[in-house]
């Protein structure tokens, strides 16, 4: 690392200092984060383990659901091990390398995420749109394409950005950031150059990714809308929009929190820092606590294969 009339060249490692204003307290913000990692890695474990073992649950809208619990375990692991790190034992330095690659890893899984949110909607979409055909269309190989699709899409978007910054961008002004991890445009501000271009493509990401998804799920569900109330029977209209209910919260619980997220960070400049941090860790945290437990309450094959575990270790 060369210090050049007060900037940096090329800096090895990078801080990250967690909270900016709320140093001191920062150890008592772990302990319910770290609560919230523990129960979000068992619900979607054991969202997992249930629709592994459970023949009726083989089916697209419960194998979307065990792609989106793995995916939410990947992405509280990527970020809650040295968020604690940072807040309990002042473990703050991270290698630069890492930590584009942590950046890399987080930017990924959550655009992974939004592609199987969209595939879970177009799969409500023909369930009840065309339920004839619904088990010719959603086969298992439409499902493992549709995973490898919505993986290469946001691996392949996301790279560039590393690529920006480490061919980009040389000459940084300060290795402290001010974040609890590695997030695109908190790395990309410590930089002395010119970083239009850096921040140009990280909101052609957001939006290509991000707005298109949320654009086609929308439409998925005024059409769901549209045909539900347009069924003749009430038992049948209330049964159609239950399986609906789950997927709509999930999907108004990442999409709300991310681009409230997106938004203050990069316009919100009279909002404090911490409420910019405190908001990006929430919006990567709470859809990993909170998706276990929306279809655990709303889908019945979900709930009752629990009550079930539970009340045979009682039982034992």
């Amino acid at each position: 690392m060369f210090n050049l009339n007060g900037t940096i060249f090329m800096p090895p490692l990078l801080t990250l200092i967690g909270i900016p204003g709320l140093e001191s307290i920062q150890f008592w913000i772990g302990i319910p984060f770290c609560a919230m990692y523990i129960i979000a890695i068992f619900g979607n474990s054991l969202l997992l383990v249930i629709i592994k073992t459970e023949r009726s649950l083989q089916e697209p809208m419960y194998l979307f659901l065990a792609m989106l619990g793995a995916t939410d375990i990947a992405l509280s692991t990527c970020i809650l091990p040295k968020m604690l790190g940072i807040f309990w034992f002042h473990l703050q330095e991270i290698y630069f390398e890492a930590c584009l690659l942590q950046m890399w890893l987080i930017h990924t899984l959550q655009c992974i995420e939004s592609g199987i949110l969209l595939a879970m909607a177009l799969d409500r979409f023909v369930a009840i749109c065309d339920p004839l055909r619904h088990a010719t269309i959603f086969t298992h190989q439409l499902l493992t394409q549709i995973g490898v699709a919505v993986t290469l899409r946001a691996a392949l978007l996301v790279a560039p950005s590393l690529i920006l910054i480490k061919c980009r961008l040389k000459f940084y002004r300060t290795t402290v950031v001010s974040h609890t991890y590695c997030e695109h445009m908190a790395i990309v501000k410590l930089a002395i150059e010119d970083v239009h271009v850096n921040k140009i493509y990280g909101l052609f990401v957001a939006f290509s990714i991000l707005g298109f998804d949320i654009i086609f799920i929308t439409l998925s569900y005024i059409q769901i809308f549209i045909t539900v109330f347009n069924l003749p029977q009430k038992e049948t209209r209330l049964k159609a929009f239950n399986t609906c209910i789950a997927h709509i919260c999930v999907f108004l619980e990442f999409y709300l929190l991310a681009f409230f997220s997106f938004f203050t960070h990069r316009f919100g400049f009279h909002i404090p820092s911490y409420i910019h941090i405190l908001l990006s860790n929430l919006y990567l945290l709470v859809p990993p606590l909170l998706n276990p437990i929306v279809y655990g309450v709303k889908t019945k094959q979900i709930r009752d294969r629990v009550f079930k575990i539970l009340y045979s270790k009682d039982a034992s």
